[in-house]
Formats: C-alpha cells, sequence, structure tokens
C-alpha cells in the first residue's frame, strides 16, 4: 500500500491557482447558486477540504475567483456590527472605499459590466449579491429583502454614474460629501 504522508501534494506547485482556475470553470458553467465546493474540488482534482483550506467557504472562492474586493465573510460584520442607525453611513463608506483604490474598483466594474451584457454573468452576479450577500445582511438587520435590494440599487447607480459614465460632479466629489448626501437616504431602507 502507498499512502502518501500529510504535506503538499505532488505535482504543481499553485494547488491555490489550480483551485481558482477550477472555480472560474465550474461558476461559469453551473452558476452561483449550482456550483459545490465538492465539484470545484473534484473539477481541480484536490480534496474538498484544500478548497476550505484556502477560502473558507463557496462565498470566498467565488469573491476570489471572480476577483472581487468584496468577500462576505469579511464585509457583512463590517455592516452589521454597530449602532443600527448608522447602518447606512457604514455602506456608503464601505463602497466608497472599496471602490476608491484601481486595484479593488477595476474587478468589480468589470464584473458590473459583464453582467450588463452577458446573462450567464448577469446570472452569476445576481445568485451571487442576492444569496452571500444582500439577503444576509437583510436577515441579519430584519429588515425585508425589498428593502435591501432599493438600497443596493442606489448604490450601484453612484457606482456606475461615478465610474462607469463618469458624470461630474459625481465623479469627482469627494468622498465625505457622498457620505452626508446618500447616508441619510440609505438609512431610511433600514429603519423605515
Amino acid at each position: 500500500m502507498n499512502r502518501r504522508g500529510p504535506g503538499r501534494r505532488p505535482g504543481s506547485a499553485d494547488t491555490r491557482g489550480e483551485i481558482l482556475t477550477a472555480a472560474r470553470r465550474v461558476f461559469a458553467e453551473k452558476g452561483f447558486d449550482k456550483a459545490t465546493v465538492r465539484g470545484i474540488a473534484r473539477e481541480a482534482s484536490v480534496d474538498p477540504a484544500l478548497v476550505h483550506h484556502y477560502f473558507a467557504t463557496k462565498e470566498g472562492i467565488f469573491a476570489a475567483a471572480m476577483r472581487l474586493p468584496l468577500n462576505p465573510e469579511t464585509i457583512l460584520p463590517e455592516l452589521l456590527e454597530g449602532p443600527r442607525e448608522e447602518v447606512g453611513e457604514r455602506l456608503v463608506r464601505l463602497l466608497l472605499r472599496v471602490t476608491a483604490a484601481p486595484e479593488t474598483r477595476e474587478p468589480m466594474v468589470a464584473l458590473l459590466r459583464s453582467a450588463m451584457t452577458n446573462e450567464q454573468a448577469q446570472a452569476m452576479f445576481r445568485e451571487f449579491i442576492t444569496n452571500a450577500l444582500l439577503f444576509k445582511v437583510a436577515n441579519g438587520l430584519g429588515v425585508p429583502h425589498l428593502r435591501i435590494e432599493a438600497a443596493f440599487a442606489q448604490m450601484f447607480g453612484v457606482v456606475m454614474a461615478r465610474y462607469v459614465l463618469k458624470l461630474e460632479p459625481m465623479a469627482s466629489a469627494d468622498p465625505e460629501e457622498l457620505v452626508a448626501l446618500l447616508a441619510p437616504t440609505l438609512q431610511r431602507y433600514f429603519t423605515g
């Protein structure tokens, strides 16, 4: 019997990269909802535990595979922890912070553009954003899903106006000015 001991598996040293490549194929073929960690592991020829080791959850591997700057595991606590009357402000600040740097803004804008022109990308983005992020925030805050989607739609419009259409003065507005302008409106979605 030839049993391998613990440690690095034989073959390529870029196991993480192979898992990401496999994940992109599986997500493209099945969408976010129907993709599984086991299926991604099978596609990458690794044990599912290795996928969990590198990415913890399906949401984490999706965020990494799609090069998203938003990983639900890190942003959900940021949005849900703290005073409820400041959720709107936290949401605006989070989005402005994430989109401020080109290395985090560009993958997000690329995915948004793809979702607007490609049905498969649209379905994947919709499944991920609703199930891994929006509905979890809504459930965590105890607000109807429609309200969280309305808040998302508002922030989606800000990203599109600021970084895709580059509408002025929105495109060059100071982030603090945008926080002051947008946070009260978003807060209304969360507190009624």
